[in-house]
């Protein structure tokens, strides 16, 4: 095996903050020595969800077996996903700062085909995957992101199971989102459908779109990360994975 140098494109705080977690994790464990230290094990878990490199890659870049890789990443990804809000908190620091309506929309995270593949397949996307639900700030600022659900649920199915609806409805924040979710409960903007719209509807909706366009950036921002643009482990992790990137894409936001 040939080995090179390479870069990935994130700064040296995001770095600390997980290195951080990860020593106070060993702290808290009593864990004794360790291959990597907590400044490597960051640095490995970062290229696997930024560059979407393999464990058996990952390994033998860093000087660890392909398990010890996937061990570290598996403990990285969970000390950041427990960092994610609950959807509650989420809405309660979105009316706290203000925010005057929220985005809500679904993403796909592609997958390898499973041996039970039809729960999977979604026929909107042509592609295997699992749901994930998204709610942004209106510029885009990833608030909350969801479990994940087999590519085939519907967005405004997956709303409800997640109690999306509900928790907007008692927060009573206006939230926009696209057609797939017509036939909402409470405070949930949708645009108008149907041909031959009047003008006053094509106005609603072409303003309805240039709102909601900035905050559905999220979910660029969420693919961003390589791992996420088609995950070659478990679909059991994705809902797992958006939240620890959408908790490191904060922190990077937060640090400018």
């Amino acid at each position: 095996m040939l080995f090179y140098r390479a870069a990935v494109d994130l700064s040296r705080s995001t770095l600390n903050y997980v290195a951080g977690l990860i020593r106070r994790r060993r702290k808290a464990i009593g864990s004794t020595w360790r291959r990597l230290n907590p400044g490597q094990q960051a640095l490995l878990t970062l290229v696997y969800l930024r560059k979407g490199d393999t464990f058996s890659e990952l390994g033998a870049g860093f000087g660890v077996s392909t398990t010890t890789a996937w061990r570290y990443v598996e403990e990285t990804v969970k000390l950041l996903s427990t960092r994610s809000p609950k959807l509650r908190q989420a809405l309660r620091k979105a009316s706290k700062d203000g925010l005057h309506y929220l985005v809500l929309d679904g993403t796909l995270i592609r997958t390898d085909r499973v041996k039970a593949d039809r729960p999977y397949f979604s026929g909107k996307h042509r592609v295997h995957g699992m749901n994930v639900q998204v709610i942004a700030s209106p510029d885009g600022t990833i608030l909350w992101t969801s479990g994940a659900l087999p590519g085939k649920t519907h967005d405004l199915s997956a709303a409800r199971i997640w109690g999306i609806l509900r928790q907007l409805e008692r927060a009573g924040i206006i939230t926009l989102a696209d057609k797939a979710y017509q036939g909402a409960e409470g405070p949930v903007l949708t645009p108008y459908k149907g041909k031959n719209k009047p003008g006053s509807q094509k106005r609603a909706n072409r303003s309805h779109a240039r709102l909601r366009g900035p905050g559905e950036r999220a979910n660029a921002q969420l693919k961003s990360w390589r791992i996420l643009r088609k995950l070659r482990c478990s679909p059991s992790k994705a809902g797992h994975l958006c939240k620890a990137i959408a908790v490191l894409q904060n922190h990077r936001l937060a640090q400018g």
